[in-house]
């Protein structure tokens, strides 16, 4: 297929190294210009090009940028046809955006991105810490391999994310519509615990909307009293913090 990936950070990366491997045609670009994009994201075949001209001809766009920065996307992502998929990776974080005040109110984060870019979402690859993302995806039918769940509300969209994600080394599951998308966000059971296919499921359904907001702060506060004490945090680190702290 053809992609433009929009943010070239930890997630945005990896998706372009992973995708243009299996053989997709990938566009990545960020909002400082393709000089500025490390070409060790491009060395299986991915392209650096101009934000402007990224969604030229693709068939999926995927963005991976700060869920502050969805607004200024939408004339970018008027010039898609409406048979393309979007596809978005974002987490809303209070601590780090409290500006969206929508989103402090309980505010579903794909649905506010929908009424941003005023087109259809698909949600996936937001469950991931980015470590895991980068060094855990396994070939198609191994054993113990990860799962990501995908959420969106049009099937042409769903379709297209969830075999995307299985190219990306992870089995998917249809986790149902965006409005149910909370529960894969920070804070839920399934959101960056590292969790295979048989367990996902299960996960997802024990979510509690209500406890979300307090799980998913009392996670960054512990994890982030240890960086601030200069202890090294891996992602198999922040998936153990996640663990205890939301189920």
């Amino acid at each position: 297929m053809k992609i433009g990936i929009l943010g070239a950070g930890a997630i945005g990366s990896t998706l372009a190294l992973k995708l243009a491997a299996a053989g997709h045609n990938v566009k990545v670009a960020n909002s400082r210009g393709p000089r500025t994009i490390d070409p060790d994201i491009l060395v299986t075949g991915a392209a650096a090009v101009e934000a402007v001209d990224l969604v030229d001809g693709i068939e999926v766009l995927i963005t991976s940028v700060p869920l502050s920065a969805m607004p200024a996307l939408q004339p970018l992502v008027t010039k898609l046809p409406t048979s393309a998929a979007v596809i978005d990776t974002s987490n809303y974080y209070p601590m780090r955006d409290g500006h969206i005040h929508a989103l402090d109110n309980g505010q579903v984060e794909s649905l506010w991105v929908v009424d941003q870019l005023g087109r259809p979402v698909a949600k996936a690859w937001n469950s991931i810490v980015a470590g895991s993302f980068a060094t855990k995806g396994t070939a198609l039918g191994t054993s113990d391999r990860l799962a990501l769940p995908v959420a969106a509300d049009r099937e042409t969209d769903k379709t297209v994310a969830l075999s995307l994600v299985k190219d990306t080394g992870f089995d998917a599951f249809d986790a149902g519509s965006l409005a149910d998308s909370w529960r894969q966000q920070p804070g839920a059971p399934a959101y960056c615990t590292d969790l295979t296919l048989g367990a996902l499921p299960d996960a997802l359904a024990a979510a509690k909307k209500d406890r979300i907001p307090q799980r998913r702060d009392i996670a960054m506060a512990t994890i982030g009293a240890r960086v601030e004490a200069g202890t090294i945090v891996t992602a198999n680190d922040i998936v153990d913090v996640n663990r205890a702290t939301y189920n």
